[in-house]
C-alpha cells in the first residue's frame, strides 16, 4: 500500500500542515510507504534538523523521512486566499499519481483539488475535512463545483471532531461517508530549565498562556478584558503576530493592563514548548467556527495544562476540551465568565492538580498521534 497525503503547503505552521506531517511520518515509521505533496514560495527553507535530509529536485526539494516515507515540496508561483497557486502540483500529479493506491487529499485546498481533479487518477480517495470555507465567500462560489466532485468522489470522509462533521453544511447530503478521527500528536516536550528561566521572570504570578494570530477570529480583545477580572496574582502571555497588533496594545494600555497582559510577537518553534512549560493554564478565546478544533488545545493538555474555551457553534472546540475535566467551556464575547473560569480552576492546590490529571487524561484516551494513525490505517484497510 502506498498513499499521498495531498494539499497545503510548506513550512509546516497551520493544523492541517501539521496532520498531514504526522501522518507521513508516522505512517512511514510503521513500514507504510507515504508521501507528503505539497506547495511552497520560493525561497523556503526547511528547519535546520531537517537540512541534511533535504536534496534539491529540479522544481523543488524533497525531505526524507526514512525508507518509507518523503515530503516533495513544489514551486508555487503565488499565494492567493490562503491557498498556493501551483501549477507545478498539476504537472507532478499528472506523472506519479499512478504510483499511489490511496490519494488523501486535504480540504480545505482548491489547489490540490484541481490537481486531483486534472490528474486522471482512478484509483481510491480519501478525503480529509478540516474545515469549511468560511472567510472566502466570493472564492467559494467559485470553488463550489470542484468541492461537490470532491466530496462525491472522495470514498471516505475523515473529520476532526464528530460535531463539525455533524454541523457542516457542505456535508450534509454525504453523512453516510463521513467518520470522526480526532487530530492526534506527540506530546509537547519542554526543557524543564528554560520553563523555569521564563516562570523566574515573572516572580511570584500564576501564568495564562495563549498563542494565534493576531487576527479578528481569535477574539484576543475578549482575552485583554478578561484581565480586568483577574486579581494581580496573574498575568496573560500572549505569543503571536498579526495585523490587531496595534489594537491590541491600544486596548492594553487604554486599560492600564500594561503589567497584567504581555504581547511576546512571534515565538520560534523550539521556543514554544517552554511556554507551554511555563504557564498555569491555556486559553483559546476565539469567537467563531473558523476555529474548527484547536491542536494547540492538545499541546497544551499534552503538558498536563487545563485549559480554558469558548463554546462556538458547530465548532469541535468545545467537545476537544472537556468541561468539568480537561478545563472548563464558557461563552465566546464573555471576559468575566473567561476570568471565573480561570480563577475556578486555580483556586487552590488539589482542584488545580485536579484538572491537570483531567488535562493529560483527555489527551492520552483520545488525542494521541498513535490514535490518530491507528484509525486511519483502518480506514485505508477498510477496516472502518
Amino acid at each position: 500500500m502506498k498513499i499521498l497525503q495531498l494539499g497545503k503547503f510548506y513550512p509546516i505552521y497551520g493544523g492541517v500542515e501539521k496532520v498531514m506531517w504526522n501522518l507521513t511520518l508516522g505512517l512511514a515509521e510503521r513500514g507504510v510507504a507515504c508521501d507528503m505533496l505539497c506547495a511552497c514560495l520560493k525561497g523556503t527553507k526547511v528547519e535546520p534538523e531537517l537540512q541534511d535530509l533535504t536534496k534539491q529536485t529540479k522544481d523543488g526539494f524533497e525531505i526524507g523521512l526514512g525508507p518509507y516515507g518523503r515530503v516533495i515540496c513544489v514551486p508555487a508561483i503565488t499565494k492567493k486566499a490562503k491557498t498556493m497557486i501551483s501549477p507545478a502540483m498539476i504537472k507532478y500529479l499528472r506523472k506519479h499519481a499512478s504510483e499511489y493506491d490511496i490519494i488523501h487529499v486535504h480540504h480545505p485546498d482548491p489547489m490540490a483539488a484541481l490537481a486531483l481533479f486534472l490528474s486522471g487518477y482512478t484509483g481510491r480517495v480519501i478525503l480529509h475535512w478540516h474545515s469549511d470555507i468560511l472567510s472566502q465567500k466570493v472564492f467559494l462560489s467559485f470553488y463550489k463545483p470542484l468541492q461537490k466532485w470532491l466530496i462525491h468522489r472522495a470514498e471516505r470522509i475523515i473529520g476532526t471532531s464528530p460535531v463539525y462533521l455533524s454541523q457542516s453544511s457542505a456535508l450534509k447530503d454525504s453523512q453516510k461517508k463521513v467518520i470522526a478521527v480526532p487530530i492526534g500528536i506527540m506530546p509537547v516536550v519542554y526543557d524543564i530549565k528554560a520553563a523555569a528561566e521564563i516562570r523566574n521572570s515573572i516572580p511570584g504570578k500564576k501564568i495564562v498562556f495563549s498563542l494565534g494570530r493576531l487576527v479578528p477570529y481569535k477574539d484576543f480583545s475578549t482575552l485583554v478584558q478578561c484581565a480586568r477580572y483577574l486579581s494581580d496574582d496573574y498575568v496573560i502571555l500572549l505569543g503571536g503576530v498579526g495585523p490587531l497588533r496595534e489594537e491590541l496594545e491600544r486596548q492594553i494600555a487604554e486599560n492600564g493592563l500594561e503589567e497584567k497582559v504581555m504581547l511576546l510577537g512571534f515565538i520560534e518553534t523550539w521556543e514554544l514548548p517552554a511556554y507551554f512549560g511555563a504557564s498555569d493554564l491555556y486559553v483559546m478565546s476565539s469567537d467563531r467556527k473558523t476555529e474548527a478544533f484547536g491542536i494547540v488545545l492538545i499541546e497544551a493538555m499534552s503538558c498536563g495544562k487545563p485549559v480554558v474555551a469558548t463554546m462556538i457553534p458547530e465548532s469541535g472546540v468545545s467537545w476537544v476540551n472537556t468541561n468539568g475535566l480537561s478545563g472548563y467551556n464558557v461563552p465566546p464575547h464573555n471576559p468575566r465568565a473567561m476570568a471565573e473560569a480561570i480563577t475556578k480552576i486555580c483556586a487552590d492546590t488539589d482542584t488545580y492538580m485536579q484538572f491537570c490529571a483531567g488535562a493529560m487524561e483527555r489527551f492520552e484516551t483520545a488525542f494521541t498521534s498513535r490514535e490518530m494513525i491507528d484509525k486511519t490505517l483502518k480506514i485505508y484497510e477498510k477496516k472502518i
